[in-house]
């Protein structure tokens, strides 16, 4: 046990829901005053208000001011995070994701895999990560030496890619570089698709594998029917709907960029395809410019409306606007998958902002499957937010 890192003690009654292991301490929980030199990022040792040992976690500047590591009186050292990773990789592992036909998957989901802040992804030899918190950026080189560490993975390249992901107010200038190695390949295989991954300038970690197996279904549906995939970023869904064998499939993203990707992930898989064809447009306005019964697949997976929950209202808002459209358009006989991203609505919010879009087109509309994200973003089941994708496949006659 390091006695040289500082102590945190909670205001008497504020440890209830740590005892619980649920694993953030707010800032309210905390007794005044705060250790003199306290610094964003430190490692910390919480103690109740009698000095009952609570935890070890990184100390951030706002509402949530520690992000427990470990429940015990703990060493975090670059030994804890290569346990951490194993004890990750051995659930991987289980659900048999890194295969010859599937070298894409999440390593690290946060506080899923308790390591609150840490986000990993695994793109064949190269792990990309994103810190979301001082302490796991402060950590960065200690968890990249522990992925190249780790075995039968065979990651190589380690890419840091945390400037949009660390909070702005801690100032620590984050650079997207290379820890380990660098460039190697951008293209990774899921379920023996391929797809380039744009880490460097894309999205998130690049790609969003938490769809994986909702592409999968949406590829069993996909039999003769005419797709339309809005906001497809990189066309995810629209490959897999190719492989399952749609008669035609539309991809729809206001970013140019994007549907360059989308066609060449189209093409590197089925070169000199057909059946596909992509717009560059704004997906609301698309909507509105489809006939009636063109299409009996759609796929609606937009990026969160609510990235705060001040945003909340105007969220389900766009929820139910979107999904009413889509049962006005959608052919007889249709099938929508639609899903939220947005943390800050919950799977009732979600849900009831799709009814209200039913009850709006006044068709007869059934639930077929209720959808979440898959096994390799796992939720810690003291930590309930960490279930964030919520989707629905709904029957549209």
């Amino acid at each position: 046990m390091d006695n040289d890192i500082k102590t945190l003690r909670l205001r008497r009654g504020k440890e209830e829901s740590l005892d619980r292991f649920h694993p953030w301490v707010f800032s309210g929980a905390l007794a005044e005053p705060l250790p003199e030199g306290l610094e964003e990022g430190e490692t910390v040792r919480v103690v109740s208000h009698d000095g009952r040992i609570i935890g070890v976690g990184h100390f951030q500047i706002g509402s949530i001011a520690v992000r427990i590591l470990d429940f015990a009186d703990t060493d975090i050292n670059g030994e804890f995070f290569a346990g951490r990773l194993s004890a990750a990789l051995r659930l991987r592992k289980a659900l048999r994701l890194a295969r010859p036909d599937n070298d894409a998957y999440r390593l690290v989901h946060g506080e899923g895999d308790f390591l609150p802040g840490l986000v990993v992804d695994i793109y064949g030899p190269t792990a990309v990560v994103q810190a979301h918190s001082p302490g796991m950026h402060f950590a960065r080189n200690e968890v990249a030496q522990a992925l190249v560490g780790l075995p039968d993975v065979g990651v190589r390249n380690v890419y840091y890619k945390s400037e949009t992901t660390l909070p702005y107010k801690a100032h620590l200038d984050p650079q997207n570089d290379y820890l380990i190695g660098g460039f190697e390949t951008s293209v990774a295989t899921e379920n023996s698709l391929k797809f380039n991954i744009d880490w460097l300038r894309g999205q998130k970690t690049g790609f969003f594998l938490d769809q994986r197996d909702n592409r999968e279904l949406l590829g069993r549906y996909s039999q003769g029917r005419k797709v339309l995939n809005m906001f497809c970023y990189t066309g995810g869904f629209s490959v897999y709907a190719l492989k399952g064998g749609a008669e035609l499939v539309h991809s729809v993203d206001s970013s140019e960029k994007a549907i360059t990707l989308t066609d060449a992930n189209v093409e590197m898989n089925f070169p000199g395809c057909d059946r596909h064809r992509s717009y560059a447009e704004d997906a609301f306005k698309f909507l509105d410019n489809v006939k009636r019964d063109e299409y009996d697949l759609i796929i609606l997976d937009p990026p969160a409306f609510a990235k705060h929950r001040s945003a909340l209202r105007n969220a389900l808002r766009g929820y139910q606007r979107l999904n009413a459209k889509a049962f006005e358009k959608i052919a007889p006989g249709g099938i929508v998958f639609t899903f939220s991203c947005s943390q800050a609505v919950s799977r009732e919010q979600f849900r009831l902002a799709v009814f209200s879009a039913a009850a709006q087109s006044r068709r007869r509309i059934r639930i077929l499957h209720q959808l979440t994200q898959p096994a390799d973003h796992p939720v810690n089941i003291y930590h309930p937010e960490g279930e964030y994708l919520k989707g629905l496949v709904l029957y549209v006659e």
